[in-house]
């Protein structure tokens, strides 16, 4: 790969690197295709527990590169720069997944995004589409399609809204105004932390995850989360959830976090 990087800590913790820092992380056809492929890796490897995304250098991506932009424009059409075939991680977990950027909901584990530096429009969603975001004080955030003349992209008008409400979302889609990560509206970033604290700050949170929870507790939380996302429907979750609870009580992984809570010691998953 020339545009991802991945690493792998000793508890099952990824590093996925947007990796092309001479030009801030812009994205291509070429890092699209690479990140698909890095997660697929990452989805077989049973040894992951969690994924950190993050950019190398100073920016974590500040979204279509230039000259791709143009290209679209000379067009006249939007082309991904995809090629025919690809990876697809998180795909066949619920059909309304198996799609660019959304497909991140249907992994297995928690991706958290660690925003260290300028964030755009691709990068903004790719971001959105994680299941977790902290940024760095003084990182630019824009949504950026209105100000190129184009709607919001890649879904970004079904995720922003769940997470910041209908009123922020609109403002933040309509203007493309750019907003630093410390004043983006609540339910955004789960935590904005000194630039120098960022990645130590997610990669501890990452490992508790790893290694203080279980992991396929948390796979089904995270469908169950998701499924609630796409039905709207309280009763059914209350019911779903039931059945998933009935499920996971008879498993060794219960068995072990009671254990470990009634003796007071970690759990060892």
């Amino acid at each position: 790969m020339r545009t991802i990087s991945v690493e792998i800590d000793d508890v099952g913790v990824a590093t996925v690197w947007l990796d092309r820092p001479e030009r801030h992380n812009a994205w291509t056809g070429r890092m699209h295709a690479e990140y698909l492929a890095a997660f697929a890796d990452l989805e077989a490897n049973d040894a992951v527990r969690c994924a950190i995304v993050t950019g190398r250098g100073k920016a974590f991506s500040v979204g279509g590169d230039a000259r791709a932009l143009a290209g679209h424009a000379e067009r006249g059409g939007y082309d991904t720069g995809l090629p025919s075939e690809t990876a697809t991680p998180g795909y066949g977990v619920h059909p309304e997944l198996d799609h660019d950027l959304v497909w991140q909901l249907g992994m297995r584990f928690p991706i958290i995004a660690a925003v260290n530096g300028a964030c755009a429009g691709i990068a903004f969603a790719l971001a959105c589409f994680c299941d977790l975001r902290f940024a760095a004080v003084g990182a630019k955030l824009t949504t950026a399609a209105t100000r190129l003349g184009l709607p919001a992209e890649y879904g970004l008008s079904w995720i922003l809204p769940r997470l910041v409400g209908v009123t922020h979302a609109a403002d933040l889609l309509y203007t493309s105004r750019v907003v630093l990560a410390q004043d983006a509206p609540p339910g955004l970033f789960n935590a904005v932390l000194p630039a120098d604290e960022l990645i130590d700050h997610v990669r501890a949170y990452a490992r508790r995850l790893a290694t203080e929870v279980g992991p396929n507790a948390v796979t089904m939380t995270k469908r169950l989360l998701v499924a609630d996302l796409l039905r709207h429907a309280p009763g059914t979750s209350v019911e779903e959830s039931k059945l998933a609870i009935d499920r996971h009580t008879g498993a060794n992984e219960y068995r072990e976090g009671i254990a470990a809570f009634t003796e007071r010691r970690p759990p060892r998953f």
